[in-house]
């Protein structure tokens, strides 16, 4: 059974075990760094500025925000391979801070790290 991938919000508590990734490209709004004892911000997995500005929480604007999030990460295969090796066997948790818990980028990025697990290594 391969590990789990979970997507959790970071005001929730208590937060599952795991390897803790925030997937934000900004540091999440009245929390304070020392306080969400993170294993990794991966800055470079978060959708770019201009797309996350573009979608603005939008729900109408959900599944092309999906497609286009997903052409970004799919130019961000090796960091995305090396945040999977990263949490070797251990739960790998994507931490976000949008308050619409269905239309959020670590729901298409909790998606894209499950495909890419299990296709062939040889696609990047």
């Amino acid at each position: 059974m391969p590990i789990p991938i979970q997507i959790w919000r970071v005001y929730h508590k208590p937060r599952p075990v795991g390897y803790a990734v925030l997937v934000e490209r900004l540091w999440p709004r009245g929390i304070r760094k020392a306080d969400l004892a993170l294993d990794q911000w991966a800055k470079d997995l978060a959708p770019s500025t201009a797309l996350r500005q573009w979608f603005g929480h939008e729900p109408e604007r959900w599944e092309e925000f999906r497609r286009r999030y997903r052409e970004e990460l799919a130019a961000a295969i090796p960091a995305a391979r090396q945040l999977l090796a990263a949490a070797g066997d251990r739960p790998l948790i994507l931490l976000y801070a949008a308050h619409d818990e269905a239309h959020n980028g670590a729901l298409v990025l909790q998606d894209f790290l499950q495909d890419l697990r299990a296709a062939p290594a040889s696609r990047d």
